[in-house]
């Protein structure tokens, strides 16, 4: 079998999506590390991978993917038979599945990666952060978390009882809003907090997280 690489950095938060399901799936593959600081991902090489210059770039065999859920997708349907499963074979529970990788693709993360970018990335950058700007996102955060916060109360998971890729894909950029003051959005919805403190100590992420410490 022709081997599944992922180009790309372990901070890119979609990069980490594609890498928690490969771990979650016990699928093996190869990082292939794109420098970003040096512009890597936007030489010809790399937009034959990916025409937007954005990472992850993908390849399993003669496939070749760009966009982040749409390889997770493809990861937990070709790999359905290992590992963790992240989908689920029922159409109506695959459908409730789906309504919550939308939210998180439309609601939650144009709020959680505008904070990432202003309380995580610009302080490692030198950059200032714009407080005007996180008192906006959080509360647009807070608005999406308050419905979390309902549906968590009804089952374990966003998409059901079980674990799958509407939790996952909030994993890389929960993770950076942990370690800033955005945290208080998570840990003062008592269901929410549940919820980040299970999916967040799941091996799979723990084993992407140590994949930057190094």
């Amino acid at each position: 079998m022709a081997g599944i690489k992922v180009h790309g950095t372990v901070f890119s938060t979609a990069a980490a999506r594609v890498l928690a399901t490969l771990y979650e799936k016990e699928v093996e593959f190869e990082l292939v590390p794109i420098d970003m600081k040096a512009g890597e991902h936007k030489k010809e090489s790399f937009l034959a991978l990916n025409p937007f210059g954005q990472v992850p770039a993908f390849e399993d065999g003669d496939l070749q993917l760009f966009e982040s859920r749409a390889i997770t997708q493809y990861i937990a349907h070709e790999y359905a038979s290992k590992g963790t499963p992240l989908i689920v074979p029922d159409s109506k529970k695959m459908a409730i599945l789906s309504v919550w990788t939308e939210v998180e693709a439309h609601k939650f993360d144009p709020a959680a990666s505008k904070l990432s970018y202003e309380l995580a990335i610009k302080p490692l950058l030198g950059m200032v952060t714009d407080f005007a700007v996180v008192e906006e996102f959080e509360a647009k955060l807070g608005t999406v978390l308050d419905v979390y916060e309902k549906r968590l109360g009804q089952s374990k998971y966003l998409g059901g009882d079980c674990f799958s890729l509407a939790d996952l894909h909030h994993l890389p950029t929960t993770q950076y809003l942990m370690g800033t003051q955005a945290k208080k959005l998570f840990e003062c919805r008592p269901n929410v907090s549940a919820w980040v403190a299970d999916i967040t100590a799941r091996p799979a992420w723990t084993k992407v997280l140590a994949m930057r410490a190094h």
